[in-house]
């Protein structure tokens, strides 16, 4: 921590000298449960100020404010009433706050909900308070969870993936509905917003694996977020030089009826301007959300999720440089372009769900959803390229210069390529909670409609000879033109129960469940059965072990199906998984302030995989090659308040994936027959690192400094030729440190009276790091120098940038 700190006040200890510092009192508060027993968790903000503590093992916080203002502190427990306390503080006045929390008779997310149900599974919640100040170009939700162990590798892009799974692998729910991702998307930069919108969450859980039957069926994570159910009126606004958000809440005097709706819009045009390529980008991504509920009667809800979004990304390339090889061999890659790219992404969701509850322990909901997605990628773009050797002679007269062209030519890509895709369900899902036991069931009906075509072809000219050479005929490099149709009927259904389990030693928490899915293309059915134990010993209440392991089978969707030739393998079945966990957790005290360390071991068997290769966000899955594979790893993770009330958390994890397609051979030139055996999957990634730290400036909390670091180390990167794998190349590990200083405007009357207002000043890319995206991959016919006619370019991600936000709550 004293590292960090470090490194963190003198990047702006010149300001510091400036600011003068406040004076401050104290509350000391002590919490308890209806039986007068200490609450341990209970979250305590102060709602005119992005700051706030949790509770400890003894009920017991403490939280400094500012003096001779009135702030109001907001605490608040799952299951339990939430109260507000104005508090005016003098200077050096230590107020004493003792409250004993009520039972809730509310719905809180989905039912009324045991706290200790929580332990069951292997969910983590994630405190989602400080995520309006959080350092990145991306925003959002997922950019939280790369400190959680997930592994995101691009600023432009939400995508990321989870121990050894790639992106088409994990589950989001919004107020439990799944949330689908765009299927034509090739790069990050035309991937614009998130659905999610960060304004409007509640609640936020995740998990990295072994997760409940009642999940669906995807191999690596689930992503389960709730929407808020306003209890009066609010809302919160969003500005920076990459875009703005605002949303507005509210509920009717009776509380019967709560709405809540939220706009955003983004750009990274700002962004592009730091690429290589240079050229005139005009991207636009835009959406509306809104999520309303009605009380009908006491027990019987109705409830409204819509959002509709659209995306657009425009560019005129104009020129590229990039400087690429080794020290010895520093090679240079020129382009100048003409034509342009022109891709829209439209989505529109709609959700309304019915939940009946006759009771606080029974639940009954019908769900019907529908999503439709628009989207259309062309493309003409024309490319005259010079690849030349630089001199690299330190001293040099030429030092940097073009002394010997390697290569020249000129590359013509077309595209225009169309997707029409519908989803509708309608789904029930219902829970009964007892004395010990916890009963979920669900099942659901979906039907899918793809309409997918595609034109593409690239023509490759290299001094004169087009590629492949032919002297009588000329051929495109690649072309695929396709025509696909798909309808399909999907039905799911689980079940399952969590026990809790009185020993002699321990508390026991045994979810059991199993899970169905058939989907008529495939004409397939598959079981998943799942089990997870929660153990807490009774002499030590602040440690937890547990172990999960299950089934997770992975029907394909629509893009697992198709091959890079725009072929549909109608006859694929589902990618099969099992999962294997053990972890522990322990919450203790460090410095008086609570803090909590997790590690977790996992294995993954894999078969009957769909081999794919990764560009930038793009997977191209091979579904004419059939693979088995593992994963292999281990997880730490540990967050709490480092600095006092401000807290920060930390994921490093360790891992191996590797794959083996079944019958796989290649050819050596002297016609030797080689068995590749088990290499080294696409998102085989040893180390992964996340850290977001919180600090302020000492005597002074309305400055606030944000430190968000990830590294992740090398990945392969496929060939365009997928039957050498031998020949991958690496990309270099991702390094990344974003850091924002951040300072309070609520000292301003005219603000302190309406709103909680933040300014921050952002540097993203702090040390200017080259990361990598993905690879270009050039042919040119041998020269003299008999040369290889294949180049691996790289194309980098951005360079530092500045930005400026404001973030403000009322």
């Amino acid at each position: 921590m004293k590292l960090i700190r470090l490194f963190i006040i003198p990047a702006f200890i010149n300001i510091a000298y400036q600011i003068p510092a406040q004076e401050y009192g104290t509350v000391r508060g002590r919490l308890t449960d209806e039986n007068e027993l200490p609450v341990l968790g209970a979250t305590v903000t102060v709602k005119e100020l992005v700051t706030g503590t949790i509770s400890d093992k003894d009920g017991l916080f403490v939280i400094d404010l500012p003096v001779n203002q009135t702030y109001t502190i907001e605490i608040s427990y799952i299951g339990y009433q939430k109260l507000l306390i104005p508090v005016k503080l003098a200077q050096g006045e230590v107020f004493y706050l003792k409250r004993q929390l009520s039972p809730s008779t509310e719905k809180i997310d989905e039912v009324y909900i045991e706290r200790k149900y929580e332990k069951a599974g292997t969910l983590e919640r994630i405190n989602i308070r400080s995520i309006e100040l959080l350092p990145s170009a991306m925003g959002g939700v997922e950019s939280m969870l790369g400190s959680f162990g997930a592994s995101i590798r691009s600023e432009f892009s939400s995508q990321y993936s989870v121990r050894g799974g790639n992106f088409d692998e994990n589950l989001v729910y919004i107020n439990d509905i799944e949330i689908y991702r765009p299927l034509l998307v090739r790069a990050g930069q035309q991937e614009g917003l998130s659905i999610i919108n960060s304004g409007l969450v509640s609640s936020l859980q995740f998990s990295a694996g072994g997760f409940d039957a009642q999940y669906g069926d995807k191999m690596s994570s689930v992503l389960d977020i709730k929407y808020k159910r306003p209890s009066g009126f609010g809302g919160s606004f969003n500005g920076s030089l990459l875009g703005a958000s605002a949303h507005l809440e509210g509920a009717s005097a009776n509380k019967r009826f709560t709405a809540i709706g939220g706009v955003r819009y983004k750009t990274n045009q700002y962004l592009l301007q730091k690429l290589q390529t240079r050229g005139d980008y005009k991207p636009s991504f835009f959406d509306v959300q809104t999520f309303l509920t009605y009380d009908v009667t006491k027990q019987l809800e109705l409830s409204l999720l819509g959002n509709i979004s659209q995306n657009l990304y425009r560019v005129i390339p104009e020129t590229r440089e990039t400087e690429f090889g080794t020290y010895q061999q520093t090679l240079s890659f020129t382009v100048y372009y003409d034509g342009q790219e022109s891709d829209r992404f439209d989505t529109y969701l709609g959700a309304l769900s019915l939940d009946f509850r006759p009771t606080e322990e029974m639940s009954f909901k019908l769900i019907g959803t529908a999503y439709n997605t628009i989207e259309e990628v062309t493309y003409d773009i024309q490319g005259q390229y010079l690849i030349n050797m630089l001199d690299n002679v330190a001293g040099s007269e030429s030092f940097g210069d073009s002394v010997l062209n390697i290569g020249v030519g000129t590359y013509l890509e077309h595209a225009r390529n169309y997707l029409l895709a519908k989803v509708y369900s309608l789904e029930h899902k219902g829970s009964i909670y007892s004395t010990g036991n916890n009963l979920r069931w669900g099942i659901k009906y979906q039907y899918e409609i793809i309409d997918d075509k595609i034109r593409e072809w690239e023509m490759l000219d290299s001094a004169g000879y087009s590629i492949p050479y032919s002297d009588s005929e000329l051929f495109l490099n690649s072309t695929t033109i396709s025509k696909n149709l798909q309808f399909n009927n999907r039905i799911t259904g689980y079940f399952q129960n969590t026990f809790i389990l009185q020993g002699n030693s321990a508390e026991y928490f045994l979810t059991a469940g199993l899970r169905a899915h058939y989907w008529s293309l495939g004409n397939q059915v598959v079981l998943s059965p799942r089990i997870v134990l929660t153990m807490t010993p009774y002499w030590q209440q602040r440690i937890s072990f547990h172990a999960a392991t299950g089934y997770y089978y992975q029907p394909p969707f629509y893009k697992e199906l198709r091959d890079p030739d725009g072929n549909l393998h109608k006859d694929m079945k589902a990618q099969k998984s099992i999962h294997y966990l053990l972890g522990g957790r322990y919450d203790f005290a460090l410095w008086e302030r609570p803090f909590v360390f997790s590690a977790e071991m996992f294995y993954k068997h894999l078969w009957n995989l769909i081999p794919y290769k990764v560009d930038d966000v793009d997977i191209q899955y091979l579904p004419q090659y059939i693979a088995r594979g593992y994963v292999a790893g281990i997880e730490f993770k540990i967050n709490g308040e480092f600095v006092k009330d401000a807290e920060s958390w930390a994921s490093l994890s360790v891992m191996q994936t590797k794959e083996d397609v079944y019958k796989d051979y290649y050819l050596l030139p002297d016609r030797t027959v080689v068995w590749p055996g088990y290499y080294r999957r696409p998102t085989d990634q040893v180390i992964n690192f996340g850290l977001f730290f919180q600090d302020y400036f000492p005597n002074n909390p309305d400055y606030k400094v944000h430190l968000n670091l990830s590294y992740a180390s090398r990945i392969p990167y496929g060939t365009p030729d997928y039957d050498r794998p031998d020949l991958n190349v690496s990309m270099k590990p991702y390094r990344r440190v974003d850091i924002g200083l951040s300072k309070s405007l609520n000292n301003l009357k005219f603000i302190n009276q309406y709103a909680n207002v933040w300014l921050s000043f952002e540097i993203f890319n702090l040390f200017g790091l080259k990361n990598q995206a993905s690879y270009q991959w050039v042919k040119t016919v041998k020269n003299n120098l008999n040369r290889n006619n294949t180049f691996a370019i790289p194309n980098y991600l951005t360079g530092r940038i500045f930005n400026i936000k404001i973030v403000g709550k009322f």
